[in-house]
């Protein structure tokens, strides 16, 4: 995370990119990031980018550059560092981590870091909820950002057709 630190209005700008169907069954960019010797090929700092307004605008890159500039990297990051006490304790959950009631899970059809749709990445959660559905969203990882009215679109039909008529 100390690379991160170090510029994150860079960082930023250069993970907050629109989903890219070109991209498509080629391995994603963090796949190389330990042969890389890190997320920016070595450099301590990450590169300047041009910003992706379809995704973060200028006055978002700032609120999140300083919010990250005050609190660093570190808190955001740790969630993904942390599966065994993430399995332990849902092992120890209500029912041992499964969800019985409805479950609504949206894919981006271009996250290619967290590809839920082809790969068998979400397949423990497809048997661990037994009322889940499943959307796919055209974006990239960060589709809120860059469908907000298809996400709530998306929302809003679920909550219609199975919370409310329920």
């Amino acid at each position: 995370t100390s690379q991160m630190d170090v510029n994150p209005e860079n960082f930023i700008k250069l993970i907050f990119r629109q989903g890219d169907p070109s991209k498509a069954g080629q391995p994603a960019g963090t796949a190389f990031t330990r042969i890389q010797n890190g997320w920016f090929g070595g450099q301590t700092e990450p590169p300047e980018s041009t910003i992706d307004e379809t995704v973060v605008l200028p006055e978002e890159l700032l609120a999140y550059g300083h919010a990250l500039s005050q609190n660093g990297f570190f808190g955001p990051n740790s969630w993904y560092m942390n599966h065994q006490l993430n399995f332990e304790y849902a092992q120890n959950s209500v029912n041992a981590g499964n969800l019985d009631m409805p479950v609504l899970f949206i894919a981006a059809r271009y996250d290619y870091t967290c590809e839920a749709i082809t790969s068998s990445l979400a397949a423990k959660m497809r048997l661990a909820c037994t009322s889940l559905t499943e959307s796919i969203i055209d974006s990239g990882h960060w589709m809120a950002q860059e469908k907000p009215a298809e996400v709530n679109q998306t929302l809003c039909h679920w909550l219609h057709t199975h919370i409310l008529d329920s």
